[in-house]
C-alpha cells in the first residue's frame, strides 16, 4: 500500500475514536455523587452539562475520555446533590414591600435552593411576573412555582385573595387561575370560606387537573378534605388533627356553633391517639397526600421567650419594612402569661412528635419553611437548612431529610423524571457541598457551588449575591433611620 493509502487507512481506523468525543458546556469532575433515592454516595464521578440539562454521568476516567467542554469544575471529591427545594414560602406585605421581597430571591440561590413553591401572599401578580422573569433569565432567583392568588371566602382576614361566596365564584376563580395566570397549583384557605365551599373548590380543582394545598376549616375533618382531593397538607398541626380520636365530633360541634375555636383547639390538643393517627397516616400515604410540616416557623414562635432573635446576624439581609411585619407576632408572644408560654412550648412538642410517625406510615414529607413576611425570624434561604436540622433532631435520618428537600417536591409536582437526582436527562440544577449530607444533615449548609439551569455559581459568586442584598438592606435601614 502506498504511503497516502496507509495514511488514509490510519485516519479511517481512528475516526470512530474521534467521533466518540462529544461536547458539553460544563463538566464537573471528581465529584462524589449523592444518590438520594438509594441513600448512597458514588465516588469519583463526572457530570456533563449541556444547556439546562445533564447529558452524561459516569466514572470520571470514562467521561474524561469521551467528553470535552468549555468549562470544567473540579469538585475535588466534594458531594454533588440535586438542587434543594423550599416548598412553602411567602412574598408579601403590600406593594411598598415589592423591592424588599425581590431582594430575598438571591438568598435562596446562595443557600443552594434552586426551586421554591410560593404558597401565596398579598403580591400574587408580582410573583407571577417574577416567575416569568426568572424563567427567561432576566431576574436572578430560584425557579418559582406559585399558586398565584389564594381562594378565600368573602371579606377574608388575608389579603391578596380571590373572594368566593358561591360555586359560580369558585368556578370563575379556578378558570382565572388556570387559564389566565397559568398557576402551578392552587392554594385554598379558610378564614371566611364556608366549609362546603372549601370542599367544592378542592374537588373542582382536582377535576381540572390542578394540585391543591390549603388550610382545612375547623368544621371539617382532615379525611373530608382528602376525600375531596386535597394534594398536600400544609403545617403539621393539621396532620396532628387527623390523629385525634374524636376529630369528627369536635368538627361537628364547631360547625353547629356548640363550641368556640378555643375549646375546639383544647379538645384537639388533648385528644391525640397513636393508633388513630397511624391509621389516618397510612391512609394519607395510600392516597398520595403529602405533608409539609413547616416545623421551623412553629419552633421560632413557640420559643420566642427563650430566643428573641434580636441579635441574629441574618437580619442584615431582611429589609426594615419586612422586619416590621414581624412585630405583631412578637408583641403577641411577649404579652403571654407564664402559663400560656408553657402551653405554647408543649403544643410545639406535641406537633413535632408526629413527624416520625408520618415517616413510619409512609407519608411523603415535604421540606418547606413558611419563610417570608409576617413569619418572624423565619429567614428565606437559611431557613430550609434549619428545617432539615429539625427533621433530624425530631426523628428522621439525614437521608430522609435530604429526600424531603430534593425529591419530595418534584414528586408532588409529578416531575421526578426531570428533577431529584444527579443523572442523565435531568435538569442541571445541582449543589456542590463540602461534606456528606447523608452522614450529617448540617452538611447542606456547606455550599461550595450552585448550578442553576446549567450555569455554575461558585462560592465567590454566591457571596457576591449575599453581599448585594446586605448592601441594599443597609441602605434601606439608613433611609429608615435604623
Amino acid at each position: 500500500m502506498t504511503r497516502p493509502g496507509l495514511l488514509f487507512a490510519a485516519l479511517l481506523a481512528a475516526a470512530p475514536a474521534f467521533a466518540a468525543v462529544r461536547s458539553g458546556d460544563v463538566i464537573v469532575r471528581h465529584a462524589t455523587v449523592v444518590d438520594v433515592e438509594h441513600a448512597r454516595t458514588i465516588a469519583d464521578q463526572a457530570v456533563v452539562l449541556r444547556g439546562e440539562n445533564i447529558v452524561a454521568v459516569g466514572a470520571d476516567r470514562e467521561i474524561a475520555r469521551g467528553w470535552r467542554a468549555a468549562q470544567t469544575l473540579d469538585a475535588e471529591a466534594r458531594y454533588l446533590i440535586p438542587g434543594l427545594w423550599d416548598m412553602h414560602v411567602h412574598f408579601g406585605g403590600g406593594p411598598e414591600l415589592i423591592e424588599e421581597n425581590e431582594a430575598l430571591l438571591p438568598l435562596y440561590l446562595a443557600h443552594g435552593i434552586t426551586t421554591v413553591r410560593d404558597c401565596s401572599g398579598d403580591l400574587p401578580g408580582q410573583v407571577l411576573a417574577w416567575r416569568e422573569a426568572i424563567a427567561a433569565g432576566r431576574l436572578a432567583g430560584p425557579r418559582l412555582l406559585t399558586s398565584g392568588a389564594k381562594i378565600e371566602g368573602l371579606r377574608p382576614v388575608w389579603k391578596g385573595t380571590i373572594e368566593v361566596g358561591n360555586r359560580t365564584d369558585v368556578d370563575a376563580a379556578l378558570a382565572r387561575l388556570q387559564e389566565k395566570d397559568r398557576v402551578d397549583f392552587v392554594k385554598i384557605t379558610d378564614s371566611t370560606l364556608d366549609p362546603p365551599l372549601f370542599l367544592y373548590a378542592v374537588s373542582r380543582a382536582k377535576e381540572r387537573g390542578l394540585r391543591t394545598s390549603g388550610h382545612i376549616p375547623m368544621a371539617l375533618t382532615v379525611a373530608q378534605a382528602v376525600d375531596a382531593g386535597l394534594s398536600s397538607i400544609e403545617h403539621i398541626d393539621y396532620a396532628y388533627k387527623a390523629g385525634v380520636k374524636d376529630e369528627a365530633a369536635i368538627a361537628a360541634d364547631f360547625a353547629a356553633g356548640r363550641i368556640e375555636r378555643a375549646e375546639a383547639n383544647r379538645r384537639l390538643d388533648g385528644g391525640f391517639d397513636e393508633a388513630t393517627a397511624m391509621a389516618a397516616y397510612r391512609e394519607l400515604a395510600r392516597r398520595g397526600v403529602s405533608v409539609t410540616p413547616t416545623l421551623n416557623g412553629s419552633r421560632i414562635l413557640a420559643y420566642l421567650d427563650t430566643d428573641t432573635h434580636a441579635d441574629d446576624a441574618y437580619l442584615a439581609y431582611i429589609g426594615p419594612k419586612l422586619r416590621k411585619t414581624y412585630d405583631w407576632r412578637i408583641e403577641r408572644a411577649a404579652k403571654a402569661s407564664p402559663q400560656a408560654i408553657a402551653a405554647r412550648h408543649a403544643h410545639f412538642e406535641r406537633m413535632a412528635a408526629v413527624l416520625p410517625m408520618l415517616q413510619r406510615a409512609g407519608v411523603t414529607i415535604i421540606a418547606g419553611t413558611d419563610a417570608g413576611f409576617l413569619n418572624s425570624f423565619n429567614y428565606p434561604g437559611v431557613g430550609l437548612h434549619d428545617e432539615l436540622t429539625l427533621f433530624v433532631e425530631r426523628g428522621l435520618t439525614p437521608a430522609q431529610a435530604l429526600a424531603a428537600a430534593t425529591r419530595a417536591g418534584p414528586a408532588w409536582f409529578g416531575t421526578l423524571d426531570r428533577y431529584g437526582s444527579v443523572s442523565a436527562g435531568k435538569a442541571a440544577d445541582l449543589v456542590l457541598l463540602e461534606r456528606d449530607p447523608l452522614r450529617d444533615i448540617g452538611a447542606t449548609r456547606s455550599v461550595a457551588a450552585v448550578i442553576v439551569k446549567g450555569r455554575v455559581h461558585e462560592r465567590r459568586a454566591l457571596d457576591a449575591m449575599l453581599d448585594a442584598t446586605r448592601r441594599k438592606v443597609a441602605a434601606w435601614n439608613a433611609s429608615a433611620g435604623r
